[in-house]
């Protein structure tokens, strides 16, 4: 049976009620949510500055009157210049810079933060910014690992005044709610398969690099935070830590949790039966990458298969496009992607022998040319907050953690090189002890796991 998102978040949840999770929120004694109303400025603090925290803040900066930045937090001091330069362009007046992301939060005129850190210090930003009384929007996808989103999902509970919002932005785009409407008309007939994909031809081979000297202004042991500590490398810095399991999941969680999202959504589902995963590094063998450059993990849910596949250094992805998901039904097969969706219909004669449509033929449903999504999810962060009123919230904690739950799984079960099985009453793996070592968070350097 289907798990339905309310039974998937309670049981997923309470993987975490016995466990012993040491750590605090040091920040917690200034606790106190400020209310915004519908004409009030909302101060903005980013944490995590160079690639979407910045996007996120600008698209904010670009196209919402309300929106005011008062604070950026990053490691690397040529980053927080920029950005402080950034933000003058667009506002005029500068603001606060920190290297300690706990001092941006010590600001009692911050109403929100956006969090655009690496993924293994989302948690941390995450649950600290609650607990100082601050309004969340957290980059995907929502942590490192199993554990971290259930400790987050537990924090953003405790803290229900304060609204999150998780950059999976695709849900703020309006043809793939049109798509939606199409796919729950039934017009496709039974669903028995949904395919999901990221192929990333831009992507280069990642050469191997010396370590090195950290760059001059970059504060690297607060980069490295509760990861490992290992020596500076570029390759590990910045966008191309994403290659690194120390810092994130590859393809898998970076555009997984996108598409995946999407086809959980329109099947109605949240967590699989059982998954299994096989790829590896087979475009760039040599190159200094970790995770894998291609991979297909089959998600296995009552009545139908989900396939993820990723590629990097091709564009050809199923049907031409090169990111979508698919749902084929016995009558038709729906595409959607970011540029729009369409509807390829199964055929078969008729009792004269000519060829006849199962369903409408729907080709090329465009976008519209003047969408901004990324917009339009921070407008709707921005209302929820004005309305104080989670159910607003186009991408709110659940929908994070049902994504990157299930996009680590895919993960798991490419790491264990078997297929895993999925117990949705324990919140683990059935009798895999393997597997569930892999859904725990390991915090280093001194630093710890939040708990509440």
């Amino acid at each position: 049976m289907a798990t339905s998102r309310r039974t998937f978040i309670r049981q997923t949840s309470a993987v975490i009620a016995g466990a012993s999770l040491a750590g605090s929120f040091p920040l917690q004694a200034m606790a106190g949510n400020r209310r915004v109303s519908a004409n009030d400025k909302i101060n903005y603090g980013v944490i995590g500055c160079k690639g979407m925290g910045w996007s996120n803040m600008k698209a904010a900066l670009s196209n919402i009157p309300e929106a005011n930045c008062i604070a950026l937090a990053d490691v690397d001091q040529s980053i927080l210049d920029e950005r402080a330069g950034n933000v003058a362009e667009l506002r005029d007046k500068k603001p606060k810079l920190f290297k300690d992301y706990r001092r941006l939060l010590e600001m009692k005129d911050l109403d929100a933060v956006i969090i655009g850190t690496p993924d293994h210090w989302h948690c941390l930003t995450f649950c600290d910014a609650l607990s100082a009384g601050k309004h969340v929007y957290c980059e995907k996808p929502l942590a490192n690992s199993i554990e971290e989103c259930n400790v987050m999902l537990k924090a953003a509970r405790r803290y229900d005044k304060q609204m999150v919002q998780i950059g999976q932005w695709q849900r703020s785009g309006a043809h793939y709610q049109q798509a939606h409407n199409y796919l729950k008309s039934g017009k496709l007939g039974d669903i028995r398969l949904v395919k999901c994909w990221s192929y990333q031809g831009w992507m280069p081979s990642v050469p191997v690099k010396p370590d090195s000297a950290p760059p001059e202004g970059v504060d690297y042991d607060m980069w490295l935070g509760p990861a490992p500590k290992r020596p500076f490398n570029p390759n590990r810095f910045h966008f191309t830590f994403r290659w690194f399991w120390d810092y994130a999941g590859g393809l898998m969680t970076d555009w997984g949790v996108h598409e995946i999202d999407i086809a959980l959504f329109f099947m109605g589902v949240t967590a699989p039966k059982s998954v299994m995963a096989s790829g590896g590094k087979l475009a760039y063998p040599d190159d200094a990458c970790e995770t894998p450059d291609t991979l297909q993990a089959v998600f296995e849910f009552d009545g139908f298969n989900m396939l993820w596949e990723h590629a990097v250094g091709i564009d050809n992805g199923p049907y031409g496009k090169t990111e979508g998901i698919a749902f084929i039904g016995n009558n038709g097969t729906m595409v959607v992607n970011r540029d729009g969706w369409d509807v390829m219909p199964e055929t078969k004669r008729n009792d004269e022998g000519l060829l006849i449509y199962e369903t409408e033929d729907l080709p090329e449903q465009r976008k519209s040319n003047n969408a901004n999504y990324l917009a339009d999810h921070h407008k709707n962060f921005v209302a929820a907050m004005q309305a104080n009123d989670a159910s607003l919230l186009k991408c709110g904690i659940e929908t994070g953690a049902i994504a990157a739950i299930s996009a680590h799984m895919g993960n798991v079960a490419y790491k264990t090189g078997r297929k895993v099985y999925w117990d949705a009453n324990a919140g683990m793996f059935k009798n895999d002890e393997e597997a569930n070592k892999l859904i725990k968070a390991h915090y280093q350097n001194g630093w710890l796991l939040p708990s509440l």
